[in-house]
């Protein structure tokens, strides 16, 4: 089967500012590209962090104290006050950058970016270069596949090529994501191993066997649709 890569699916123009660039030039960026965050590169392109809004408005919170003030909560961390007092993008990013590469699958990307609680990835390749940016509505792309693509891929590839499956033995009907599976297999073991590789295929919201039959119950646990 055939995953879509992040670059078919990230942004290649992607806006960003070295780490030298001060705050009211990152300000400016952020603002004439209407965007909320920008990688931040060194002297050899490579990408060393992210500068987001969040970052510089550590700074505006920061300057907002006056001294009737309360006073800086005591779980504030270093970091955070150091980088309130940054004045460049090295001083104020986040860093590392949390990365993909372009060869990654939507899944990864996907999982990467729960895992991190974050809504974009900056894309870079083998040499830490900006290649890109992925954010998560270009990952929610693949569920805009047509249901006639879904079906042709998993009657060709899932069911043909790969588990060698008789296609004429299945019926697969695809609605709106929905895969719905109608027919008989060889063995009941084989029920689940088929669902889940049905539910890999990009664009699939869900996968349903529950009308699917089998000659020979291999799993000993009686009952059955045979």
């Amino acid at each position: 089967m055939r995953h879509r890569r992040i670059a078919e699916l990230m942004t290649r123009e992607v806006v960003s500012v070295r780490g030298d660039a001060p705050f009211k030039e990152i300000a400016r960026v952020l603002s004439r590209h209407r965007v909320t965050a920008v990688p931040v590169e060194d002297g050899g392109n490579r990408v060393i962090g992210m500068v987001s809004e969040g970052d510089l408005l550590r700074k505006t919170a920061d300057q907002a104290a006056g001294p009737g003030d309360l006073p800086t909560a005591p779980g504030i961390e270093a970091w955070e006050r150091a980088k309130a007092e940054g004045t460049r993008a090295e001083e104020l990013m986040s860093a590392p950058a949390v990365c993909a590469g372009p060869d990654w699958t939507v899944a990864e990307a996907a999982r990467l970016m729960e895992v991190q609680g974050i809504k974009r990835l900056v894309v870079v390749d083998d040499e830490d270069r900006l290649a890109g940016i992925v954010s998560r509505r270009d990952l929610l792309g693949v569920f805009l596949r047509q249901d006639d693509d879904i079906r042709r891929e998993i009657v060709e590839e899932v069911l043909g090529d790969t588990l060698r499956l008789d296609p004429a033995s299945l019926t697969v009907d695809v609605r709106d994501g929905r895969v719905d599976l109608t027919g008989k297999l060889p063995f009941r073991g084989m029920i689940p191993a088929v669902e889940r590789m049905c539910a890999t295929v990009d664009g699939v919201v869900s996968v349903s066997s529950t009308r699917l039959a089998y000659d020979i119950d291999d799993t000993g646990q009686g009952g059955g649709r045979s």
